[in-house]
């Protein structure tokens, strides 16, 4: 007898279908570990870590996701441009008011693999501050996600 082989998903095999994410009150971890999963590809039974087997999520109303406790105040994001003594910082409600859309972003993408599958999965993520969205055209499929609300 034989042993079982290994099946391992062909780039032909993969069909991307596109989900439509409303962040609206959603906490922001919660939020960004589900788009991460479905990035990534985990909800498909043809799912392999070392292939990018997910699908295209398109998330609106970043403006209006959540965070518990204080974090809108406390929460700090920082960046480093490479100069010495080039390290800036920027709290989450400032954040918010100017570019709403890479706190999602940062948030998917410390949950997503630190290498080139990463980075290539991450190009798959699409977030817009309001509800308006250019991807009428690919009909992305509103995505019910199983979180509870955060004012809830």
């Amino acid at each position: 007898m034989s042993p079982q082989k290994t099946y391992t998903p062909k780039a032909g095999d993969i069909e991307r279908a596109w989900h439509l994410v409303d962040a609206s009150g959603l906490p922001l971890g919660r939020l960004a570990s589900e788009i991460a999963g479905i990035l990534k590809g985990k909800h498909k039974a043809m799912y392999t870590p070392a292939a990018d087997t997910g699908d295209f999520v398109v998330v609106v109303n970043a403006e209006k996701v959540a965070v518990t406790s204080d974090k809108s105040r406390t929460k700090i994001y920082y960046r480093h441009s490479g100069f010495p003594g080039g390290i800036k910082a920027e709290t989450f409600e400032s954040l918010r008011q100017r570019r709403p859309e890479v706190i999602i972003e940062r948030a998917v993408r410390g949950m997503l693999p630190k290498n080139r599958l990463g980075r290539k999965m991450i190009k798959k993520l699409k977030v817009y501050a309001g509800p308006e969205h250019p991807h009428q055209a690919q009909a992305p499929v509103p995505l019910e996600l199983d979180i509870r609300k955060a004012d809830a």
